[in-house]
């Protein structure tokens, strides 16, 4: 993908992010994983990714894993989807964030992936962001772990972290995504978001963060670091 205009400035590629990498991956070991990687993992279902990053959006992973089971438990497809009363598919998601607006939402992103996309949805950033309420963050999930597909999801997890590192400079998550795309060895671009999302959920948090027992202490610049524990 080409850099655009609201591509940041990258820093100096000094970071061992492999080595950070692998690091983070022994880390997140005891800790879960964020719960729409866990629904990717037993359904292998791009659609119930799609759907349940929806349902994530403002809402604390707990509540999202309760709200996705009761939903699929009676709409697994657009079909299913495009069936039910908004209404009722309104009570089953309650009560994620906005449950409501993405009870509206999902009726017509389903109606849409039946008329236009064959009834799946699509493995491509583009095609994806066309569809209403779906943003860069939902539809690289989609891509990544729905299709495996390269991709770079960049969440506020993501976002904080790279730049706590001083791995980029960025000031929003899309930055931070071009950004990485340009740094970023291929090869890590699925996993980062995993590996970040929990490491910042666990330890790397956003206020007072876990830094003495962070074994990343010694590369991370700590930048925006006020208050730690």
């Amino acid at each position: 993908m080409k850099r655009t205009e609201a591509s940041p400035l990258k820093t100096v590629n000094s970071f061992p992010i492999g080595r950070v990498i692998g690091i983070l991956k022994k880390e997140i070991r005891d800790w879960k994983l964020p719960i729409v990687t866990e629904i990717s993992e037993k359904t292998r279902d791009p659609f119930r990714v799609l759907v349940s990053t929806i349902l994530s959006l403002r809402t604390k992973d707990e509540c999202t894993a309760k709200a996705s089971e009761r939903l699929f438990a009676l709409a697994k497809t657009p079909e299913d989807i495009a069936g039910l009363p908004e209404k009722k598919i309104a009570a089953a998601i309650y009560p994620v964030g906005f449950y409501n607006t993405k009870a509206r939402r999902l009726k017509q992103i389903a109606a849409i992936l039946i008329e236009q996309y064959g009834g799946r949805a699509p493995d491509d950033v583009d095609e994806l962001l066309k569809l209403p309420g779906v943003g860069r963050k939902t539809a690289n999930l989609v891509v990544t772990i729905g299709y495996n597909k390269p991709g770079i999801c960049v969440d506020t997890h993501v976002h904080r972290i790279t730049n706590r590192w001083g791995y980029v400079k960025t000031k929003n998550p899309k930055e931070t995504e071009f950004a990485l795309r340009e740094i970023l060895p291929e090869k890590y671009w699925i996993i980062i978001n995993d590996l970040l999302v929990t490491y910042g959920q666990n330890r790397c948090a956003a206020v007072s963060p876990k830094c003495s027992e962070c074994p990343l202490i010694k590369w991370c610049k700590r930048i925006g670091v006020t208050r730690s524990r």
